[in-house]
């Protein structure tokens, strides 16, 4: 079992920047996905033929799967920060301070992308993709902050 630090909570991230996390990363999706889609069509106009006549749950999971990718490579890739949390000074970290290795990334996008509700569960007190896979967004700038305190304060007296 992981340990818990209580640093992690006082530096969550709010509900109002996890929510704009939201609304700016799956802007950015929708962005990339749509440039991929066309390319695909303009080098092999079948692909655009199948998506034209795919069933609708067909390409709903096709949009749920790719999201749950991108977001997975993007957090994988940028060290727990996608563009949303680039821009809110947010930043995924496990709960006990580590950095999150790339198990845990897919981990937590792979729960965000098949447990469809918990696309906004973090409005609650976690979200599901964070519960469990260990994880907390936390307000980067104020936790490095607290932690260089602590560090100063404990380095006083040394040599």
């Amino acid at each position: 079992m992981r340990k818990y630090l209580q640093i992690i909570d006082r530096h969550r991230a709010s509900k109002g920047a996890r929510f704009a996390n939201y609304m700016i990363d799956l802007v950015a999706f929708y962005i990339v996905f749509f440039i991929i889609l066309m390319l695909l069509t303009v080098i092999n106009p079948a692909y655009g033929e199948w998506l034209a006549n795919a069933h609708d749950l067909a390409l709903r999971l096709l949009g749920i799967i790719s999201y749950a990718l991108f977001s997975f490579l993007v957090e994988a890739l940028t060290g727990g920060r996608s563009l949303g949390k680039l821009i809110t000074g947010t930043k995924v970290i496990m709960t006990d301070g580590q950095k999150p290795s790339v198990g845990d990334y897919f981990l937590r996008n792979m729960i965000r992308g098949i447990i469809v509700v918990d696309q906004l569960s973090f409005l609650g007190e976690n979200g599901l993709h964070d519960s469990w896979s260990n994880t907390r967004v936390i307000n980067i700038k104020n936790y490095d902050a607290e932690r260089q305190l602590k560090s100063d304060i404990n380095s006083i007296g040394a040599k």
